[in-house]
């Protein structure tokens, strides 16, 4: 009785949302659609205890409330996990509401098998089928992320392994995508949900800081808007000032990036101005500079912190007008500008677009653009990847945030991401001109390929005929559109190579009378400790194999020289602590493990020899960590935000598991710190005193670097756990010439 009270109250708040917004009011449709989803999920429940009818119902409540989408998409969210869990199929979904609620359940519907192939990831292959879809129809990814998000709302009844993977795989494609978008608000809930779960300590630490600092960020802002509320309530403008909070998420990622404290970090708050526009956007941007000559007659701007996103949105439609001013408190404070039209397109994206269509010039630009990165999507589909994680890097590198215009010969602005060289403004151009693309005249100066871009920068692509796309391309392509291209015409090229190498084996074959058969080819590859025919064809079309008298004797020999395994196929034992630091020749070990998802894996010092410790982020005891299995076998221990482990939760979260630190101060672990400050005499003998004599720590290698005056020094040092650093670090920053310890990886 209670469920299905619960559930009546859910379906018409939904109904009341609906209702309350600018759609047309087919609530039949919406009806029908949920009593079918009812009848399809009676009885089942989610992990959480709840029916399973209420996450549907939750997610076509952010369809529906979050995103401003109609009754289409609200059917489809409420029907969104019907085919993949219960025996209807998307024909019976087409019978029953149309061909167009079908192909969107159908495209939010996760698959099994795929185009990658036994060993593909199903992940990669759902994510591929969505933007498969998409590519037709935009409504479906807007629904797949609100099913993301519910997911992550209610992520806690989930086993530790199952929240890395899903917030991972979050993070690494659902955020930007939400962001590609013009979903800020999801985009930075999603963030800061996958963060609580990553990092449950830090989230916690920097909510309960935000909410202590609440009060005298308030004071901030009040005394900061008050001279400007006084100057705009004399214009005949209608307007509010809002206080913008940076996300835990986003504290946490610049206190990564900068490698500063909680308390370095400045920039927590920031003002927004919005204005009640008339719907002309020529209006709206003319008051966004009324309004900006405001407030930088009261505070002084930063000369370089001007971003003039009106005449030139993003690509995901975002308008304002971006500065910072300098407050009579004495710091930095951005300001943002913008009219509600503005606002509610930056908060909900695309999908407001279809509140404001006015046919204006900046509406039918928004449109365009998001047309052109549809397209971009489906010649990166068109186009695949053979390797799952390939084609998920290649999507992911089309989701810039950050972004610049170049402008062409003829005076038109091209949005391109920041950062992006020659090259991908060539493929961006016509695939033709970036594969004949010798380099480029930029504002009238000639520059090559690798050339790197800025905001303002005129291009003109110059091309040759006899132009040959070698590997040295990827290195200077960072879009997607292009490294996708380059690789596919790299491939054709080997392809090419391999048959003309073939083609000389044969000969050659043929010419002492030997067998053209599989074996005589396995003999060779062998005999030159190759792994496949394709790279026999490639080394003997590179002439790194020339084919002679002695390869005719080891092909007639029946029984050749075995060639020392390359790999060690199984270890029955485990390797000691020493040796797994140590590493061996092959740099990894396989352990067969008893390995149990409900329980993480216990990392103590009878343990710890049994697995690989990551030399990419080197985790020590008392990081956030996780377990990754890979298909051999070998388990690796990484930091939860290891950029290695970034990508593999979002393309093998199935193999990650959850791990927990329980040492005893007995085993040491290398740790490497940054130091910078004023060079003076006796600063090094300080160090090196805290470090060896006061904490009894082993210095495995140092090296300091002084000019004019400073030095830099990096210390590798063994430690026992991350307390032991933390303590390093406070102590080295009471050495007054230091300014600055910072832990690298």
């Amino acid at each position: 009785m209670e469920d299905a009270k619960m559930i009546q109250e859910a379906y018409q708040r939904l109904i009341d949302t609906y209702l309350a917004s600018p759609h047309r009011k087919k609530v039949d449709i919406i009806e029908k659609a949920f009593k079918f989803a009812c009848q399809a999920h009676a009885g089942v429940r989610r992990l959480s205890g709840e029916p399973y009818i209420m996450h549907p119902l939750s997610v076509a409540q952010i369809v529906c409330g979050e995103i401003g989408l109609g009754s289409t998409s609200i059917c489809s969210a409420l029907l969104h996990d019907v085919v993949e869990d219960t025996d209807y199929t998307v024909e019976d979904i087409q019978n029953i509401f149309g061909p167009k609620i079908a192909q969107i359940v159908d495209g939010v519907t996760k698959i099994s098998g795929g185009i990658f192939g036994n060993q593909a990831s199903a992940q990669a292959e759902t994510f591929k089928k969505l933007l498969l879809t998409m590519s037709n129809d935009i409504r479906v990814i807007l629904i797949k992320i609100s099913d993301r998000l519910h997911n992550m709302r209610t992520l806690g009844s989930q086993l530790p392994a199952k929240q890395y993977k899903i917030a991972g795989e979050t993070l690494y494609i659902y955020a930007p995508l939400a962001n590609r978008l013009g979903l800020n608000k999801v985009k930075e809930e999603l963030e800061d949900l996958s963060f609580k779960y990553e990092h449950p300590d830090q989230y916690a630490i920097i909510r309960d800081r935000l909410s202590e600092v609440s009060g005298h960020l308030q004071e901030v802002f009040d005394e900061f808007t008050a001279p400007m509320r006084e100057r705009l309530d004399q214009t005949d403008l209608k307007y509010e000032i809002k206080a913008r909070i940076k996300s835990p998420y986003s504290i946490w990622c610049k206190m990564q990036n900068k490698k500063v404290s909680l308390d370095e970090v400045y920039d927590i708050l920031a003002a927004r101005i919005i204005f009640e526009g008339d719907g002309q956007s020529e209006n709206e941007i003319t008051n966004c500079w009324r309004i900006y000559a405001i407030a930088t007659n009261i505070y002084k701007p930063h000369p370089e912190r001007l971003r003039d996103w009106l005449s030139h949105p993003k690509a995901n439609g975002y308008q304002a007008l971006q500065t910072t001013l300098m407050s009579k408190a004495g710091r930095w404070i951005e300001l943002q500008i913008r009219s509600k039209r503005m606002d509610d397109i930056a908060e909900q994206g695309f999908a407001a677009h279809w509140k404001y269509k006015d046919g204006s010039k900046t509406q039918q630009d928004s449109e365009n653009e998001l047309d052109r990165w549809l397209a971009t999507i489906k010649e990166i589909l068109d186009d695949p990847q053979p390797n799952a994680m390939d084609f998920l890097d290649a999507i992911k590198l089309n989701l810039y945030a950050s972004e610049i215009f170049v402008v062409t010969p003829k005076g038109e602005f091209k949005t391109m991401p920041s950062g992006c060289t020659v090259l991908d403004f060539a493929f961006s151009v016509h695939t033709t001109l970036g594969t004949h693309c010798i380099g480029a005249k930029v504002n009238h100066v000639l520059v090559p390929l690798s050339h790197r871009l800025e905001s303002g920068d005129q291009v003109e692509v110059l091309t040759g005929r006899n132009v040959l796309v070698t590997q040295d391309w990827l290195n200077f392509a960072t879009t997607a559109k292009a490294q996708t291209k380059i690789q596919a015409i790299l491939r054709r090229q080997r392809r090419q190579q391999q048959k003309e190498g073939e083609e000389m084996l044969l000969d050659f074959l043929r010419k002492h009378d030997l067998p053209e058969d599989g074996v005589v080819i396995e003999r060779l590859c062998r005999s030159y400790n190759i792994d496949s025919r394709e790279q026999l064809y490639m080394q003997i079309v590179s002439r790194t194999i020339v084919l002679g008298e002695e390869d005719v004797k080891r092909i007639n020999d029946k029984k050749p020289k075995q060639r020392w395994r390359r790999f060690i196929p199984f270890l029955k034992s485990a390797p000691d602590s020493e040796s797994v630091m140590r590493k061996d020749a092959h740099g990894s070990y396989l352990q067969e493990l008893g390995m149990d998802k409900k329980k993480p894996l216990i990392l103590n010092e009878e343990t710890i020899s049994r697995y690989l410790i990551c030399d990419h982020c080197h985790p020590i005891p008392g990081d956030d960590v996780l377990a990754f299995r890979n298909n051999d076998g070998y388990v690796t221990i990484h930091k939860r935000q290891c950029a290695v482990t970034d990508r593999l939760k979002a393309v093998d979260g199935n193999n990650i598991f959850a791990a927990v630190w329980d040492t005893h101060k007995v085993l040491y672990f290398p740790a490497v710190l940054h130091v910078e400050g004023i060079d003076r005499i006796g600063v090094l003998h300080q160090m090196t005193g805290i470090l060896s004599q006061q904490m009894n720590l082993n210095i495995s290698n140092l090296n300091v670097q002084t000019n004019n005056g400073i030095f830099m020094a990096d210390i590798v040092m063994e430690v026992h756990d991350l307390q032991d650093l933390k303590d390093v670090i406070r102590d080295l920053k009471k050495i007054k010439e230091i300014d600055k310890v910072v832990r690298t990886d």
